[in-house]
């Protein structure tokens, strides 16, 4: 028990942080005409969260405060599920009757920056809630470019060892560089997405829109406050969101890196490289077959505006959408399910299996092809001017494994319960991808989640979670092992 004490102590400060921001959409949509009509069930939920977190503190503050390595693990994967499911409070104590399901599905998808909904309605609901999910989604992204750059390296994770750097060490060296490294990247997370609010403001959001959608870029969220998405804007702004999803998805330490004078690192990178040239070549190639399909009133800029967009939204997991795209024909549909697996790069707020596990893999294939034509040479394998060990890649394999294995678990877990063959698989896939609309007419770009059965969103909950976490952090809690050692 008393290696749980700084679990507690960390989560309830936590809790207390997220009290404060719980109260910002009703401060925020005081003064306004909508005013905050919920802003009782935020005050409720925020002193429920603060209650808890001040009642932690107390109880462990004069605790030792030594954090075991692997009572990491349970810091990360307990601090993820509490969150998500005290940030559905709001959500379940407003006026609207919504189901402990359908809040714990918004905050999970939120917290995780999924963007799967069960709400509808949007153009007509509460803003106060409306703000709440972008908030949630913006916090949930700085958590996630934090636990990629500091914690998953250092638990060894998913083969995430490839990108360890002092601050991934936690030893007394290493802290005041993690520490450097922490607000460099907070600073460059908030400089990003005021740019991204200010930028929406004036290519004609109004406010409110311009402030959750510069939010949701960032973090590669997709809530929206419309349920067209971002279907009801123009070509222009629909320009600026690709480059700021992309801006999302791209390693942030790199970003620090470049701000202390290490210049064109970011370009220097092997899965930028790819990921980059992913978004230049797959939108051109579906554009010329939506041309090639119906040359008829083919209007070439917007259309390639749209795939564009719709692409990047999808391989950088945000979730957003300005068409129905899985009514583009079957190719295109084919392309974006395979599109969800991809993910953006590792140290951003992108979920996915990451560039980089692709490019291992082609390293490994490669090996193993010149291992038949030379048996005896030996080889070596380099990662962006490092070497990749035996552990990085066995933990990459392992991570592989299990997620195909989850997903075809959670898909039959959905088909049993009487969910189609298209939905079942691509609710399983965007959960664990955290990409945030499935295909299909249900929870497809022009639908949401809402129509599932509770169970369906509750398995889909822990799937974001799961998918968030990269599994193995789950995996390893859950065994029976962990506790015994």
């Amino acid at each position: 028990m008393r290696n749980l004490y700084p679990v507690v102590f960390i989560v309830s400060v936590m809790f207390v942080l997220l009290s404060i921001f719980m109260t910002l959409p009703a401060l925020f949509l005081a003064g306004t005409a909508s005013g905050a009509p919920n802003a009782v069930a935020f005050g409720e939920s925020a002193a429920i969260v603060c209650a808890l977190g001040v009642l932690g503190i107390l109880s462990t503050y004069r605790q030792p405060r030594e954090l075991k390595p692997r009572y990491m693990f349970v810091l990360t994967v307990s601090s993820w599920l509490i969150i998500a499911l005290f940030s559905s409070l709001p959500f379940y104590l407003s006026d609207h009757g919504i189901s402990a399901a359908d809040a714990f599905f918004e905050g999970t998808s939120g917290i995780t920056t999924t963007g799967a909904t069960v709400f509808s309605g949007l153009d007509s609901m509460d803003r106060d809630l409306l703000l709440w999910r972008s908030i949630l989604q913006w916090l949930g992204g700085i958590g996630i470019i934090g636990m990629f750059v500091a914690v998953l390296p250092f638990l060894r994770v998913g083969g995430m060892r490839l990108f360890a750097t002092e601050s991934s060490e936690w030893t007394d060296k290493a802290l005041p560089r993690m520490k450097t490294l922490s607000r460099g990247l907070l600073f460059v997370y908030v400089l990003f997405s005021v740019v991204a609010v200010v930028t929406y403001w004036l290519s004609g959001m109004d406010l409110f829109d311009a402030f959750n959608h510069g939010l949701t870029s960032i973090a590669t969220g997709g809530f929206a406050t419309s349920d067209q998405s971002m279907g009801r804007f123009s070509d222009l702004i629909l320009m600026e969101a690709t480059f700021f999803m992309i801006l999302g998805s791209l390693p942030f330490f790199l970003f620090v890196r470049e701000m202390h004078g290490q210049h064109f690192v970011l370009f220097k990178d092997q899965q930028v490289r790819l990921f980059l040239t992913i978004l230049l070549t797959v939108p051109l190639l579906l554009t010329l077959y939506r041309w090639w399909v119906s040359p008829i009133h083919y209007d070439p800029f917007h259309n390639y505006v749209a795939t564009l967009f719709n692409v990047t939204s999808v391989v950088t997991t945000t979730g957003y959408a300005s068409e129905d795209y899985s009514a583009w024909g079957s190719l295109p549909f084919v392309a974006f399910f395979f599109l969800m697996f991809v993910g953006g790069c590792s140290g951003s707020t992108a979920g996915g299996m990451k560039i980089f596990r692709f490019q291992l893999s082609l390293i490994i294939l490669r090996e193993q092809l010149m291992r038949l034509l030379h048996p005896h040479a030996i080889f070596t394998r380099n990662y962006n001017g490092r070497a990749v060990s035996d552990e990085i890649i066995s933990s990459m394999i392992a991570y592989t494994f299990i997620f195909l294995l989850c997903l075809l678990l959670i898909t039959v877990l959905l088909a049993a319960l009487q969910l189609d063959f298209v939905t079942a698989l691509s609710g399983a896939l965007t959960s664990l991808t955290n990409v945030g609309p499935g295909l299909g007419d249900i929870i497809g770009p022009a639908g949401n989640f809402g129509p599932l059965p509770d169970a369906a969103k509750w398995i889909l909950s822990v799937g974001m979670l799961m998918g968030r976490l990269e599994i193995l952090s789950v995996i390893i809690v859950l065994s029976p092992a962990f506790w015994r050692g």
